[in-house]
This record gives C-alpha cells, structure tokens and sequence, in this order.
C-alpha cells in the first residue's frame, strides 16, 4: 500500500527550496533538521532570537524523506 505524504512549509517570509516532509530539531535547540520530498535532508541554524539560516543540504536520498531519528551517542 502506497501513502501519500502532504509536505508542509513551516517558515516565514522566505520558504526553503525544498518542500518539508519530516522536521526534527537537536537537543541543544539550535539545529533544525528537515527532510523533504526531493530526498534531500537540510540542516538549519536557529538563533536565540529564534532566526533560521540555511547550513547544509545532504544530497544521495533516492525517495521522499518522510521521517527523521535521532542517533543515540
């Protein structure tokens, strides 16, 4: 049985390039992490001051990023 996933964009003014199927964010609150229908999983900066900024874009997904873990340490 296929499911079908809506993707769902959470930010303000400027949207990310991808569209977001699964968001986690660390432990520590500052890294948002994101995984999107292209495949794609994104890291993002968060600020104190609750401001988002783009880190790094992991490529090599074959399908839709549909749910994201944690590793444990």
């Amino acid at each position: 049985m296929k499911v079908s996933v809506q993707a769902v964009g959470v930010w303000g003014k400027i949207a990310p390039s991808h569209s977001v199927t699964a968001i986690m964010i660390t432990d520590d609150q500052q890294t948002i992490v994101t995984g999107s229908q292209e495949g794609q999983i994104c890291l993002w900066d968060l600020s104190s001051e609750l401001k988002i900024s783009s880190k790094e874009i992991l490529f090599g997904h074959t399908a839709s990023v549909t749910c994201l873990a944690k590793a444990r340490e």
